[in-house]
């Protein structure tokens, strides 16, 4: 649990949910990817067709759920989730899948098996610091939750489409719950869905802050014991999923259609 946490006997302290079958735990990651794309087009994370998050298969591990190819984030329902292997076979489904999720995602996903979901837009602050083939530094509290925890690929070659890239991007990654995409935009990965989605938002908004601090003068960072101790109390697994709720709650309520 996160630091920050405060509590006493007799509050309920929330956590991730346990499953009574394999089942209930797979719409609970459909309806959650489902939410994370109506929560990205709200932020302006969709840009055409590009962009994707992925959701392990609970049962069927060498499986995941994407978004279908060319449908916008903000009409996504549970219901329209297409599940692919690691081959890039469609197995459930009747829409085509953006070859790019595939070849990134299957890699991300082959080389993480702690991973449940990654996720990946070109989100306008991203692409920026993209571009610079730099990281984040630990500037503001919320940057903190990616200090030594994130990596970045410096190796941009045209829209992925082979596997051999994103074997690399995987290698690139590590164990680290992020990766800055040179030239290209940010990647997130986390062992829910929640916390995969709300690392990339975060990401973005430290991306913003970044560069908006380096175009006002000369940002200060925080030094290394300060840096992580923060990470401690907001980059942990627990804190990005327990950021996602209240978001989570309040995109069911605008738009109870996509669980279904």
């Amino acid at each position: 649990m996160s630091e920050l946490a405060q509590t006493r006997p007799g509050i309920d302290v929330p956590a991730p949910p346990v499953f009574e079958s394999v089942d209930d735990e797979r719409q609970h990651r459909k309806q959650r990817l489902a939410a994370a794309f109506r929560l990205f087009s709200q932020c302006g994370f969709d840009e055409g067709v590009a962009g994707h998050i992925t959701a392990r298969d609970p049962e069927k591990t060498d499986h995941f759920w994407v978004n279908p190819f060319g449908m916008h984030f903000s009409m996504i329902k549970s219901s329209d989730l297409i599940l692919v292997d690691h081959e890039g076979q469609i197995v459930e489904g009747n829409r085509p899948v953006n070859r790019a999720a595939f070849v990134i995602h299957s890699q991300v996903h082959a080389a993480r098996p702690d991973v449940v979901a990654a996720a990946h837009a070109h989100s306008l602050y991203g692409k920026a610091l993209s571009s610079l083939r730099m990281g984040l530094a630990p500037l503001t509290q919320d940057a903190c939750a990616f200090y030594d925890d994130h990596a970045v690929f410096d190796d941009y070659t045209g829209v992925v489409a082979e596997l051999e890239e994103g074997r690399r991007i995987g290698a690139a990654l590590g164990q680290r719950k992020a990766i800055v995409l040179s030239n290209h935009g940010l990647l997130t990965v986390g062992r829910t869905v929640d916390s995969a989605a709300w690392w990339f938002i975060t990401m973005e908004r430290s991306s913003q802050a970044q560069l908006i601090a380096m175009a006002a003068g000369e940002p200060k960072p925080l030094d290394d014991v300060t840096a992580k101790l923060t990470y401690n109390q907001v980059g942990l697994e627990y804190a990005g999923w327990f950021q996602f709720q209240p978001m989570y709650d309040r995109i069911v309520a605008q738009h109870p259609e996509l669980l279904d």
